[in-house]
């Protein structure tokens, strides 16, 4: 294979140990085969690699801080990886609109550090902030732990820079916040997983600083009483997060942290909340329902954070659990249903686990207050990685059906990739699949740009 001479040496790597480092994401179970990896400082770079690859039949594979957990940036055919690392600008940013324009490479917690010293605020939030890149997180609409407030990526996103598969640059939407002309191609992209061309630049909208905060950790013995806790937060308070835990999961982040147990009582689940509190007789309204949610037995402890690192700390018992796991190769569903029916939802899937793991750990936890939850499967020390993911998939279908029974979606918001798209039927009809499909033909007419994710 030629590489391009328009980009500089140091742009361009064929080393076996970038290949496998820039090849994939988190997932773990893929045997990775790129060719190179390729560095572009400019959309306009990103326009010639992409002719570039078109006159040479060559597929492209997007890479930015490889976060994903769905297999959507894994190189597995010999593709050429197209790395964001080095598009990482924050420019024109904008006071009176509230926006800033960002390289695809900008890491998330570098914008939301530009946004606080700006006065301002960028609402997306998830563990791999310090990681995780925009554009990224744009292709998978990444959600993250204050969706009940501030809802998915797309809603922050006002405009889009991104290169076709016949390397045509578009610039989707331009900040208008009134503009109807005909179909938004911008919402397209977000969520594609990179699919129908690569993002290279975005327009963020922020907003002004949120209320201070209050953070909670509250113990639950039951399913049914957590979405009473819900309910009485959600009608009463304003909630910016609501997440929740088991007690394994738990277990691994004390083991793993070193971190006291968070309350002197012991309980089944645990809630993580944080809700507005601009003012003393907010607060008052919170201790109330507070109260009151102890009194009906809906929760039996909980304690709210007197501190900035009590805060921190609580954050930490749900944040930390994908690490504190990592050892244990987890086999990981990301999944979805209406907040209402996630109680028969998990009781529905603990049968299913029940009869077919018997022996096995089954970690839950999630953004219970959008009706997102994460299982993790934990492997037997006795099992290779390989016989552990034969086993795990032999359940799939039945998971993916007692989703689809609930018309849950088998992706929450770590989107198909590889992983899920063996499955997609569950969520989408064959017509959308078959829509799916012909928008794909129309901007990457020789399917080079990552082929084989999603269908």
């Amino acid at each position: 294979m030629t590489l391009p001479d328009f980009l500089p040496s140091q742009n361009i790597l064929t080393d076996s140990e970038s290949l496998k480092i820039y090849g994939k994401d988190w997932t773990s179970y893929y045997d990775i085969k790129a060719s190179a990896v390729l560095f572009p400082r400019h959309t306009e770079d990103v326009s010639k690699i992409v002719k570039w690859a078109r006159a040479n039949k060559i597929s492209l594979v997007p890479s930015g801080g490889r976060t994903g957990l769905s297999g959507a940036a894994c190189a597995l055919h010999g593709e050429v990886v197209v790395s964001f690392e080095k598009m990482n600008q924050i420019k024109d940013f904008s006071f009176i609109d509230q926006t800033v324009v960002v390289e695809a490479g900008v890491i998330t917690e570098t914008l939301q550090k530009f946004a606080v010293e700006k006065g301002l605020y960028y609402p997306v939030d998830f563990a791999a902030r310090g990681s995780s890149q925009m554009g990224g997180n744009i292709a998978t609409n990444a959600g993250g732990i204050k969706v009940v407030r501030y809802g998915m990526t797309r809603q922050w996103v006002s405009g889009l820079t991104v290169v076709t598969g016949t390397g045509e640059i578009l610039k989707l939407d331009k900040g208008l916040i009134k503009n109807a002309t005909g179909y938004d191609i911008k919402q397209l992209f977000i969520g594609s997983e990179g699919t129908l061309g690569f993002i290279t630049e975005a327009l963020i909208q922020l907003v002004p600083t949120p209320e201070q905060a209050k953070v909670l950790l509250l113990a639950c013995t039951d399913l049914s009483k957590i979405m009473q806790v819900f309910q009485a937060f959600k009608e009463k308070t304003t909630l910016v997060a609501f997440e929740f835990f088991s007690a394994q999961a738990l277990h691994y982040v004390r083991k793993s942290t070193h971190l006291p147990n968070p309350l002197p009582s012991q309980s089944e689940y645990y809630i993580v909340l944080e809700v507005e509190c601009a003012h003393v007789a907010i607060e008052e309204k919170i201790l109330g329902v507070f109260e009151s949610l102890l009194e009906s037995g809906a929760i039996i402890d909980g304690a709210m954070a007197q501190s900035a690192q009590q805060s921190t700390d609580f954050w930490r018992y749900r944040e930390d659990i994908s690490e504190s796991l990592s050892p244990y190769s987890p086999y990981k569903n990301d999944i979805s249903v209406k907040i209402s029916r996630v109680p028969e939802f998990m009781q529905s899937m603990e049968v299913v686990f029940k009869k077919n793991y018997p022996t096995w750990e089954v970690i839950w936890f999630g953004h219970i207050g959008d009706g997102n939850l994460h299982i993790n499967i934990l492997r037997p020390q006795n099992m290779t990685k390989e016989e552990f993911v034969k086993e795990c998939q032999k359940v799939d279908e039945e998971v993916f059906k007692t989703i689809q029974f609930h018309n849950g979606s088998i992706s929450a918001e770590h989107g198909v990739g590889l992983t899920k798209k063996p499955f997609l039927h569950y969520s989408r009809s064959r017509e959308e699949i078959e829509i799916f499909k012909a928008i794909k033909k129309v901007f990457d007419p020789d399917g080079i740009i990552n082929p084989g994710k999603i269908f």
